[in-house]
């Protein structure tokens, strides 16, 4: 079973480097599907996997650069809400009857935040776009990308897309940069939270370890391969990977509603 998380890994983070997603909202309703593990140490084991994904994304060249200014101002609200959904996160998990409970939450937030992004992709052509530069909007938006970010335990998930593209008139591909931009600085942020405050959950290092490797291996090939498409083919793979996503996670829902 894990060997075949590994392979999910690298499979979806092939297609987080390409669209932006980051992978991490592949491999959690994968593995809130087939592991009977705490929901803290799947949100663990996904987002460290995305930040290693992410970092080695970030370092290789590209034809398509980091809006500096609006990027950089994004990752800082992104850093800042990777604390807060942490903070959220154990809030819920406190409050929570049970551990299905926090991963009912969880995929609930996933379908409703995944079929908004799927609809407004549908819609894109018909919507009117803004391109925020207000440096406190800009901030703002962050901090939401990063709330939901750490509190879902995905990375980053397709809302970076979308809000990227409604707000920031972004393309496909620049979109899909600067959203994994975001990404580590709330991942970064929301690990250092769990490293100051030993709540670290108990988790396997090989396991860890295989996913990390893998990650990075799929964020190379991601690369390599978004070379190659243009917007309309991110755009194409995008679509298809919301429908798995929204029925993975509808999925979870009733698997975790028939566990509470």
């Amino acid at each position: 079973m894990e060997a075949f998380i590994v392979a999910i890994t690298f499979i979806a983070t092939i297609v987080g480097a390409i669209s932006g997603i980051g992978g991490g909202v592949i491999i959690k309703p994968v593995m809130d599907a087939i592991l009977k593990l705490p929901v803290e140490t799947i949100s663990f084991l996904s987002g460290t996997t995305v930040l290693a994904m992410t970092t080695v994304s970030l370092l290789r060249k590209s034809d398509v650069q980091v809006d500096r200014r609006r990027g950089t101002l994004l990752a800082i609200g992104g850093a800042i809400g990777g604390l807060v959904g942490k903070s959220l996160f154990s809030l819920v998990k406190a409050r929570a009857s049970s551990n299905a409970v926090v991963g009912m939450t969880q995929n609930i937030v996933m379908v409703i935040l995944t079929v908004t992004v799927f609809l407004y992709v549908l819609e894109k052509a018909r919507v009117k776009t803004i391109s925020v530069s207000n440096g406190p909007l800009c901030v703002i938006c962050g901090l939401f990308l990063g709330i939901l970010s750490s509190f879902l335990g995905i990375g980053g998930g397709p809302i970076n897309i979308m809000f990227l593209s409604l707000f920031f008139s972004m393309d496909s591909k620049h979109a899909a940069l600067n959203s994994l931009y975001v990404i580590f600085f709330s991942q970064v942020a929301s690990l250092l939270a769990n490293l100051a405050t030993r709540n670290i959950p108990a988790f396997s290092w090989p396991l860890l370890i295989a996913m990390m490797a893998s990650g990075v291996c799929g964020a190379l090939v991601g690369r390599k391969i978004s070379r190659k498409l243009d917007n309309r083919q991110v755009d194409r793979l995008f679509m298809t990977v919301m429908v798995v996503i929204i029925g993975l996670s509808i999925s979870n829902v009733v698997r975790f509603a028939m566990a509470r």
